[in-house]
């Protein structure tokens, strides 16, 4: 496949150093059919919030929303009780006032933002995780560490064999992690204005897509698409084992389609950097909505990226996820099995190899490589990023959270590829050193607090007229 190469990011190092190449925004003409990227970020955000629920902390009670959601996808009544008909309509009624309420808030909140400095445009999704022994996989027939998309009947299974376990509930999905983590890292910058963060997707009129909104915007995650009117919300469940490998299954819902209308195009055009959630390609017809997002974001003269979410996913959409790749994109996020089926290169083939093959093709490519650390691919060179230390608790989420440690500082003006490498290295570890996969409050200000004093100290010692980042 010949795929022209759109030198966006520009590598500077000596042949004669050891330094490691920063990179600049600063091509010296704009490719044929391409804008420029003069335009200066908007920001501007309110406080942010901390939001940590536990819908499923009792299996016993029958008044637990999260209990009583899971139970009725399921398709049993709980042995150890039952609800009432006027307890149902109580929580339902709840949560749709819930609702309500925050959508009058997030139709003030996206007024008032001019510009967006990250809109991901992902599926909506529901997680439901708990612990589970490996006899508890083997037993149901799931092979552990992998994702599959299941139907109403195999969740439902899964859910029985589950009941009577602790779980917790959150606003999931790779892609809103990664913008939670990225949010929370933006609200704690210690001499800059807050980002603007959101979020694009598809979730039903029903309680469990109240509690995904409502969700999101306490974590300062503004969420823009309406519910679909009588859709059911997606969920995830994710099985944690002992030796922190997960075994995720998903189900999409009935609303999972993400169509391109006046208003999707709208906020696309208001946006510096737009990012895809690789999920995204296996909703039906959903890659014509990808391609003119990109398309209308490009225009505007935003960058692009593309998080490569599955080897799976990237398997059954390989056409669809080139043609997105090779025609509108800056930034790709995967994992080292992620690129190499990019690449279509064997098991045997290096990380290394797949961060510089994908870097002919797109301007920035990000590769993670579990404990072995990660790579950063620019013009057909990679920089090796080591892993930061960590006693693995849990590893859902810790390339979602990497990806927020790299946009945060493509929007924080970093211009040395290492510190921003390792950033996104520290943020991985923190997530996969705790029990869930959002990045906590506390440790983003942490983070972001320490990356302030990085960015400070390398500023003061480069040139900024060839090395920062001056604007998106």
């Amino acid at each position: 496949m010949a795929l022209p190469s759109r030198p966006l990011v520009y590598a500077r190092c000596s042949p004669l150093s050891n330094a490691h190449p920063s990179f600049s925004l600063f091509p010296p003409s704009p490719p044929l059919g391409r804008p420029c990227r003069s335009q200066e970020i908007a920001f501007g955000f309110g406080r942010h919030r901390k939001a940590n629920l536990r819908l499923l902390a009792d299996s016993r009670s029958c008044r637990s929303p999260g209990l009583m959601v899971l139970r009725s996808f399921a398709g049993h009544q709980a042995e150890r009780g039952s609800c009432s008909e006027s307890d149902e309509e109580e929580i339902e009624e709840e949560d749709v006032d819930h609702e309500k309420r925050v959508e009058d808030e997030e139709s003030v909140a996206s007024v008032a933002a001019e510009r967006w400095d990250v809109l991901g445009l992902g599926q909506a999704m529901v997680d439901f995780s708990g612990m589970v022994h490996d006899e508890f996989l083997e037993r149901l027939g799931l092979e552990k560490g992998t994702r599959k998309v299941v139907n109403h009947e195999e969740r439902g299974r899964v859910l029985r064999a589950m009941d009577g376990c602790s779980y917790k509930a959150a606003a999931g999905g790779s892609l809103s992690n990664t913008l939670v983590a990225l949010a929370r890292l933006g609200s704690r910058f210690m001499s800059g204005p807050n980002l603007n963060v959101a979020l694009a997707g598809s979730v039903g009129s029903d309680p469990l897509g109240g509690f995904y909104r409502a969700k999101l915007r306490r974590a300062n995650v503004n969420f823009l698409s309406k519910p679909v009117k009588d859709g059911t919300t997606g969920t995830v469940i994710v099985l944690t084992t002992p030796d922190a490998q997960r075994t995720m299954l998903a189900y999409q819902g009935t609303s999972s389609t993400i169509d391109y209308d006046q208003y999707l195009a709208s906020i696309v055009s208001k946006t510096n950097i737009l990012i895809i959630e690789g999920y995204l390609f296996e909703l039906p017809h959903t890659i014509k909505t990808i391609a003119k997002a990109c398309e209308e974001a490009r225009k505007n003269g935003a960058l692009v990226a593309v998080t490569a979410s599955d080897v799976s996913c990237i398997e059954r959409c390989y056409d669809d996820f080139w043609e997105i790749i090779g025609n509108y994109t800056d930034i790709v996020f995967a994992n080292s099995n992620e690129a190499r089926a990019f690449c279509d290169y064997s098991s045997r083939e290096s990380p290394i190899a797949a961060a510089r093959y994908l870097s002919h093709f797109v301007p920035l490519v990000s590769v993670t490589d579990g404990p072995r650390g990660s790579f950063i691919g620019v013009k057909g060179e990679a920089i090796y990023i080591p892993p930061s230390p960590c006693i693995p608790v849990d590893t859902c989420g810790a390339g979602d959270a990497y990806a927020s440690g790299i946009l945060y500082g493509i929007l924080r003006g970093a211009s040395d590829l290492k510190g921003m490498g390792m950033l996104a290295s520290r943020v991985a570890a923190v997530v996969v050193g705790q029990q869930g996969t959002r990045l906590r409050v506390q440790d983003a200000c942490r983070l972001a607090e320490s990356f302030a004093f990085h960015l400070e100290s390398s500023n003061s010692l480069s040139d900024v007229s060839s090395d920062h980042i001056s604007s998106l």
